[in-house]
């Protein structure tokens, strides 16, 4: 079994046509043909059937094109690892992070490192709590900004940079917004803008709204942090936001106020995962990380 027919095959497999295949490949379509032809044979399988002018995969065939992938991708890494062992400081870093730090803790670090190591380049995705944690495990991206960092799942490893606070985001025209710092219950008959489900900072503040004895009355969802700031400036409800998504200045037409009970919280860091060492390059990065806010706690 050689690394070409794999490539053959799950080309052919997403495409469900082999000419389709071999253009994309730059390739003769008989070549293909004959290598998934001689992959079948090696298996004593077939792994696709005709179905009109397509082909599509048998049974077995799907079975095998999650295996091929796998293949493919842990040999992808293997030379990688071999290039970036050879030069840590000419590699890739393929990083997660989520919308609530993308607009200030992402590019500072970022920006950062790259005037140490500008020969470094980067890959970022953007997800959600969950689907950034599953990506770290899938070795999607080597590692992700989260925030909070989890505590309890054996497959990650998490590092905490900082603690934040999380503060009330009121229109500048609402009855408590010449208020110091207010009590969380104190907004209870209020209309608050929040993130989708499955969002993590939703979460969080519906259970601080519990904690604080309410359940809050969700009237918009706002797709991102900016979102949800020009709907609070815009007068259709409250929110609850992490300081460092406000860190430059307030949204127009909107105040920010402290809050005293209950204490709101987030933990922000970096995860990794537990099953796979760090190439070189993200070695080099995640030391960065570390060291570049252990020197901020220290200064603080």
């Amino acid at each position: 079994m050689e690394l070409r027919q794999l490539i053959y095959f799950v080309e052919v497999a997403e495409r469900e046509h082999v000419s389709a295949a071999a253009e994309h490949l730059h390739i003769a379509q008989s070549a293909i043909s004959r290598q998934i032809a001689r992959l079948e044979e090696e298996l004593s399988v077939q792994l696709f059937e005709r179905v009109g002018r397509n082909i599509q995969l048998t049974p077995i065939g799907r079975i095998f094109l999650i295996h091929a992938k796998t293949a493919i991708k842990a040999i992808d890494y293997a030379k990688l690892q071999i290039d970036e062992y050879l030069d840590p400081e000419q590699g890739s870093i393929k990083i997660g992070f989520p919308t609530s730090l993308a607009n200030h803790l992402l590019p500072t670090v970022i920006s950062a490192f790259r005037e140490e190591q500008p020969n470094i380049s980067f890959h970022l995705s953007q997800g959600s709590y969950a689907s950034l944690i599953k990506s770290v495990k899938n070795n999607e991206v080597g590692l992700a900004f989260l925030g909070p960092v989890p505590a309890d799942d054996s497959l990650i490893k998490g590092d905490i940079l900082f603690t934040e606070n999380m503060s009330a985001l009121l229109p500048i025209r609402h009855p408590l917004a010449d208020r110091p710092s207010l009590r969380l219950s104190d907004l209870r008959k209020d209309s608050f803008v929040l993130l989708p489900d499955g969002f993590v900072l939703r979460k969080m503040a519906i259970e601080a709204c519990k904690q604080a004895g309410f359940d809050p009355i969700i009237s918009s969802i706002g797709e991102d942090m900016d979102s949800i700031k020009g709907l609070v400036s815009a007068g259709i409800g409250v929110s609850l936001l992490p300081d460092s998504t406000l860190h430059e200045s307030t949204p127009r037409l909107t105040v920010r106020i402290p809050i005293e009970t209950p204490d709101v919280k987030r933990s922000v860091g970096i995860i990794t995962s537990k099953t796979r060492d760090l190439s070189p390059s993200e070695k080099v990065f995640y030391q960065f990380i570390i060291d570049f806010y252990s020197v901020l706690e220290r200064y603080k």
